[in-house]
């Protein structure tokens, strides 16, 4: 189960924030036992981009041997 503070990638395009599918987010808070969570997006110094709420089937974990890159924002 995803929880507080766990980062997450996110699996559907959100252009009204400016993000895309894989952009990494951290969760900061679960809602109903995870049906849904707010996820803060930030920039790679640190700058937030959006503070989303996401339904569970809008993002997934982090998987293992994934690796991050890195892109300007529009």
């Amino acid at each position: 189960m995803i929880e507080e503070l766990d980062r997450v990638v996110l699996t559907t395009y959100l252009p009204e924030y400016g993000l895309i599918v894989g952009d990494i987010g951290t969760v900061v808070l679960v809602h109903q036992d995870g049906e849904g969570y707010e996820v803060e997006f930030i920039t790679l110094d640190g700058e937030t981009v959006a503070v989303v709420s996401l339904f569970a089937t809008q993002l997934r974990p982090i998987g293992r041997r994934e690796i991050a890159q890195a892109r300007v924002m529009a």
